[in-house]
């Protein structure tokens, strides 16, 4: 897939840039084309680390900027000081993004902040869309008119491995149900028993949920119909493991077909 000239004009037009950087296929996609459009030059990475940014994520992001020699800050949000953030409200990503971004703007002297935003992110309910409009924070990929495919083929076409391969990954806090409190010790839980599960499992759709009931752990529709009894007996044992250990041994822990979302409740 073949750059084009408009989002390359959109990265090279600010006198400085910052990239708020996830660690999935979408901002470090974003990173990778702003790099070849500015020469390396007069950019800047950042991630938010917190515990609700799996560990594996962090990991990617530094090996991305020190692979590409890329400056990178990596911050504090402090959206786990933030009682409105950690009470779980519907706009729950409203609240985690206005410190981002908040935490950001020293940064960004003569500058503007981008995000990896793409066009199929327009038709959910994204609060934290509102937080970066209150930012000028600037969505390359949607102003240059590009869905999540675009950005896997372009990762495809850039030679970034397995970057375009990754399976959607949203924040941890993203598997506690609305309403239930985001806490250090739910979001470990949750990166510890995911993490377990696609060592085991691989790079699989899959999602421990924090629900009032205890640990609801979904798994890919396809694999999930798949899996033997003896198989899923492993993998609970593995999931109880690794949840006991980091603080979850009075929760109840099931498996299900992944739902996407299912841990979000509308008011």
């Amino acid at each position: 897939m073949t750059i084009s000239n408009t989002l390359v004009t959109i990265l090279s037009e600010p006198r400085h840039l910052v990239i708020a950087v996830s660690g999935g296929v979408d901002s470090l996609t974003l990173s990778a084309v702003a790099d070849l459009a500015r020469g390396g030059t007069s950019m800047t990475l950042c991630h938010a680390v917190s515990p609700a940014v799996p560990a594996h994520a962090t990991d990617r992001v530094k090996r991305f900027a020190d692979e590409r020699d890329l400056p990178l800050h990596l911050i504090d949000a402090e959206e786990m000081q933030d009682p409105d953030y950690t009470a779980n409200p519907v706009n729950r990503c409203y609240f985690c993004k206005s410190n981002l971004y908040r935490r950001l703007a020293p940064l960004v002297s003569e500058g503007t902040i981008c995000a990896g935003t793409n066009v199929d992110d327009l038709g959910d309910y994204r609060p934290g869309l509102t937080a970066a409009d209150e930012h000028d924070v600037r969505h390359p990929f949607v102003e240059a008119g590009l869905a999540k495919a675009d950005i896997r083929n372009l990762a495809r076409s850039m030679g970034l491995g397995d970057v375009a391969e990754l399976p959607a990954a949203p924040c941890l806090a993203s598997r506690i149900e609305t309403g239930l409190r985001v806490t250090p010790r739910d979001l470990k839980i949750i990166d510890r028993v995911e993490g377990a599960l696609r060592d085991c499992l691989g790079p699989v759709t899959l999602r421990c949920r924090r629900r009032r009931t205890g640990l609801v752990i979904e798994i890919d529709p396809e694999l999930f119909a798949a899996i033997t009894k003896s198989e899923l007996a492993t993998l609970t044992s593995l999931a109880r493991h690794h949840a006991d250990a980091n603080g979850g041994s009075g929760l109840s822990l099931s498996f299900e077909a992944y739902s996407r979302g299912s841990a979000f409740l509308h008011a």
